[in-house]
C-alpha cells in the first residue's frame, strides 16, 4: 500500500523491451534507502518489484498487463518518473489510501494558472468517470489529489506549488497520458452493490409482470 505522496523524481536510465514486457532501470537516491530484492515501488503510481539494485540505481519488471493498463508503456531513456516506497506501518497517512494498481489512463486536455494554484484537467473514459466524486481522492501518476471539478467527461484537480515542485506534475503538457487511480472505496461499494442486486434476484427467481402475463396470471 502506499499514500500517494511522492518522495522523489526519478530518471529513467535504461530500457529493455521484451515483446509483451519491459526491464526498466531507474536512478534514484533516497527511495534506495534500506532497499530489499523484492521490495515494493510505486512508479508513476504503479505498483512493481525491484528485482535489481545497484548504488543509486534500481531494476524493475513490468508485465503485459501492466503496460497495458499503465503510461510505463509510453517511458522512454530519461524519462522523469515518480517515485514512493511502500507504506511502512506507524507511517502518518498524509495521503490516501492508494493501491497501486492503476486502474486505466487518462489524457491531459488543459492546463491553467489561479493565482498560485495549477488547474489541470485530465478526460477519463466513463468506466473510470464512475468512481470518481467531487471533493474524494484521486491519484494522478502516483500523486494523491482531490477531485475539484467533475462533469461527464472529464475531472479536474488543483495543485499547490510544492505538488508541482516535488512530483513530474510539474514537467506534464497538454495531451499527455497520466495513470489514474481511483478511491478503493467506490471500486467495494459498487462490488457490494452488485453482488447484493444479485442474491435478491435469485431469491425472487426474476419473476416480473412480462413472466406474470406470459403463464395466464395476469
Amino acid at each position: 500500500m502506499f499514500t500517494g505522496l511522492v518522495e522523489e523524481i526519478g530518471e529513467v536510465l535504461k530500457l529493455e523491451k521484451g515483446i509483451n514486457s519491459s526491464k526498466i532501470s531507474i536512478k534514484a537516491e533516497s527511495i534506495l534507502d534500506g532497499v530489499k530484492l523484492g521490495d515494493s515501488i510505486a512508479v508513476n503510481g504503479t505498483c512493481v518489484t525491484v528485482v535489481d539494485f545497484r548504488n543509486n540505481l534500481f531494476t524493475v519488471d513490468v508485465m503485459a498487463e501492466t503496460l497495458r493498463m499503465s503510461n510505463l508503456r509510453n517511458v522512454k531513456i530519461g524519462s522523469k518518473v515518480n517515485l514512493e516506497r511502500a507504506l511502512r506501518l506507524g507511517d502518518r497517512l498524509g495521503g490516501h489510501i492508494v493501491s497501486g494498481h492503476i486502474d486505466g489512463t487518462g489524457k491531459i486536455i488543459n492546463i491553467r494558472n489561479e493565482d498560485i494554484s495549477t488547474w489541470i484537467d485530465v478526460e477519463v473514459s466513463k468506466n473510470l468517470l464512475k468512481y470518481i466524486v467531487l471533493k474524494g481522492s484521486i491519484t494522478i501518476d502516483g500523486v494523491s489529489l482531490t477531485v475539484a471539478e467533475l462533469n461527464e467527461k472529464y475531472f479536474s484537480v488543483s495543485l499547490i506549488p510544492h505538488t508541482k515542485s516535488e512530483t513530474i506534475l510539474n514537467y506534464k503538457k497538454i495531451g499527455d497520458i497520466v495513470n489514474i487511480e481511483c478511491d478503493l472505496i467506490g471500486k467495494y461499494v459498487e462490488k457490494m452493490i452488485s453482488n447484493s442486486e444479485k442474491k435478491e434476484q435469485r431469491k425472487s427467481g426474476n419473476v416480473n409482470v412480462e413472466k406474470l402475463k406470459e403463464y395466464g396470471f395476469m
